[in-house]
């Protein structure tokens, strides 16, 4: 398809450069067999012929699976990288016509703004161009003669409890109740409802009508639902009475009451709380009601018809709001009844993609290989990581059990504000190196800069910036376009600033090193504090770490490491000093713990993503201005660590 190109106002010829500079390095290295052959000297293993251990530095793609993979070799990768960025209108071009568009966009494809400097912060891809989400999820896949295909299948809490929905089925009623009751174009709907089945449906109907959805996990507290509803107004709140998590029941009902109790302190009410009833956990009968706002699912949904008309939309219409990972959660760790159940869950449906975050990984690490052997698992072929960086053992221990060192692990950088993945492995292309991103997906033009914003080439440690906008990228913080642009675009001008650490090796390799307000400087070390948790994680008895900095009068900063140990392994000065000797033969003395602070459990949210700011207190003995514990999984884990801080 013919485009125009993307008109810009951030580029320059010393960006472009740099871009061509990183070209030719990928093309000396994709210019050799199996793409390694100009890779530093390093230890390889081949996908399904050996284990991956400390010697081995790289897994090399087996010719099979190179041979089955959409990118098979690092020069297709290179072919379709470069068209990416040197032509990135086009590139996308192409890929967006394979949707419906009920009318094409413009003659540009792109337009943006990545300097303040030169005028309000602006992306836009394919405006003008009309489409619906919904129409293209499911209307096209029906009219096409797979309505009555499977399109998601569901796992219930409790073991053998399942259902499947087709295509047909995901067209329900709910878009003509929501149009019924006045929802409209625009319009926000907040869905604080748990993993069930009209969970999708409600998404897809909001799209089809397109209002505006707000996914709230349910398990967040009702200042924090409370929070997301005063925040978009919504017309309509959608839960459910109650749901089962494990052995326990949830009473989301109560905690939407209390949320909307408060938002009435504000001036803000919601028109309709549209509940579903969850028999499998609690009946109507025991759920608090408010006649007039309170709505049954049940009693109302079925008795609309499904065939509901669309709403075309502009691409660049809102299609949702979406708070990012620091303050929404998503539900905790499959491990009810036991351990096992995601590998019960894989061979069930023969699942061949399992895509999960590390602190998972570390968890069933930590659990035993035992609930990982009793399964086949051999449906699948590629493992995923995503959320933060995965430790090299933790890395190794999910290629060789979990993958039976078959499957190569995608260890994705994404963020939440991207919309999508930015630096993957593509196993079928490159050899992976165990903790690495490897490099840029297509499109993404990651550059990492020192601390006044200049780009830097080769080896090299900083801060991770992507030059010129992709598709995926957030437009915009909701009601706070000033706040955007501070936070992601005034720190380095010309570019997006992921808040990320990040280094390159000599291969071109990127290793992301943690949030940069995780970095400690210590003696004027920059040290990231994924890099001493590592250290510490490799050691056998350390089951999970994380450090945080604290005032040091000498050093400037001190590392200050809670250590969660393998179960049943005692707390000893023996062992404290063994975990600092770790991190001292891994990183260097420079970078050795000052306390290690035994943990038995670290503050999480429900994501399992550690709250640091919460660590940093402790640490710092700064008990009262701990702040709101009630978002995190266990809140309790604050009192032990407070009990625990002078042991």
């Amino acid at each position: 398809m013919a485009s125009s190109g993307c008109n810009n106002n951030n580029g320059n010829n010393s960006k472009k450069m740099k871009t061509e500079s990183f070209l030719r390095h990928v093309e000396s290295l994709a210019s050799f067999p199996s793409g390694a052959g100009k890779i530093s000297r390093l230890n390889a293993v081949i996908l399904g012929e050996a284990l991956s251990s400390e010697e081995n530095d790289i897994v090399l793609p087996s010719d099979d699976f190179s041979r089955q993979a959409l990118v098979p070799s690092p020069q297709k990768y290179l072919e379709m990288y470069k068209r990416s960025v040197e032509d990135p209108a086009g590139f996308w071009a192409d890929i967006a016509s394979e949707f419906y568009w009920k009318e094409k966009w413009g003659q540009r494809v792109c337009s943006e703004n990545l300097d303040v400097r030169k005028g309000n912060v602006k992306i836009e891809w394919f405006k003008g161009g009309i489409t619906n989400i919904c129409y293209n999820c499911l209307d096209r896949n029906i009219e096409a003669g797979l309505g009555d295909k499977v399109a998601i299948y569901w796992e219930a809490n409790d073991p053998g409890v399942d259902a499947t929905l087709t295509y047909s089925q995901l067209l329900q009623q709910l878009a003509n109740y929501l149009k019924d009751i006045g929802v409209k174009k625009g319009d926000a709907v907040i869905i604080y409802l748990p993993m069930l089945m009209e969970l999708p449906i409600a998404m897809l109907a909001c799209a089809r009508i397109g209002a505006v959805h707000s996914v709230v996990f349910a398990g967040f507290s009702s200042e924090s639902l409370a929070q997301r509803i005063m925040d978009c107004k919504p017309k309509v709140v959608i839960t459910s009475n109650a749901v089962k998590r494990g052995p326990k029941a949830i009473h989301l009902k109560d905690i939407v009451d209390a949320a909307l109790d408060e938002c009435a302190k504000s001036g803000i009410s919601v028109d309709v709380c549209l509940t579903y009833e969850n028999q499998s956990a609690m009946t109507r009968e025991n759920t608090k009601w408010q006649d007039g706002r309170d709505i049954w699912w049940q009693d109302v949904v079925p008795k609309y018809p499904t065939k509901c008309e669309v709403e075309w939309v502009d691409a660049e219409d809102p299609l949702f709001l979406l708070y990012t990972s620091g303050s929404t959660g998503k539900p905790k760790a499959p491990t009810y009844p036991d351990s096992g159940r995601s590998w019960d869950i894989v061979d069930k449906y023969k699942v061949t993609i399992f895509y999960t975050a590390p602190t998972l990984v570390r968890s069933l690490m930590r659990d035993g290989n035992e609930y990982v052997t009793r399964y086949s698992r051999k449906s699948l072929r590629v493992l995923g990581s995503v959320g933060e960086p995965i430790n090299p053992s933790a890395w190794r221990w999910f290629f060789n059990v979990v993958g039976d060192s078959r499957c190569p692990i995608s260890d994705t950088w994404w963020q939440t504000e991207t919309g999508g993945f930015m630096i993957t492995p593509l196993p079928g292309a490159w050899p992976q190196k165990p903790g690495s991103a490897t490099f840029p997906f297509f499109g993404v033009q990651p550059v990492i800069v020192d601390e006044k914003g200049v780009e830097i080439e080769g080896e090299c440690s900083g801060y991770l910036c992507i030059k010129s906008s992709w598709p995926g990228a957030f437009r915009t913080l909701y009601g706070d376009h000033e706040r955007y642009e501070t936070t992601y675009f005034k720190p380095f001008p010309g570019y997006y600033f992921t808040g990320d650490g990040c280094s390159r090796d000599k291969d071109g390799y990127h290793w992301l090193t943690g949030r940069v307000d995780d970095v400690i400087n210590v003696s004027g070390h920059r040290i990231g504090t994924a890099e001493v948790e590592s250290a510490l994680v490799s050691h056998p008895q350390c089951a999970e770490a994380a450090v945080v900095g604290v005032e040091h009068e000498v050093k400037g900063q001190g590392i200050y490491a809670f250590v969660t140990l393998v179960e049943g392994v005692p707390y000893s000065e023996e062992l404290r000093k063994s975990l600092v000797l770790a991190v001292r033969k891994q990183i260097g003395a420079f970078a050795a713990p000052d306390k290690i602070h035994w943990a038995p459990g670290l503050p999480k949210t429900r994501s399992g993503k550690i709250m640091r700011r919460i660590l940093r207190k402790i640490a710092s003995r700064q008990l009262d201005e701990l702040g709101d514990t009630s978002t995190l999984a266990d809140p309790g884990v604050v009192d032990q660590l407070i009990a625990l801080a002078d042991c």
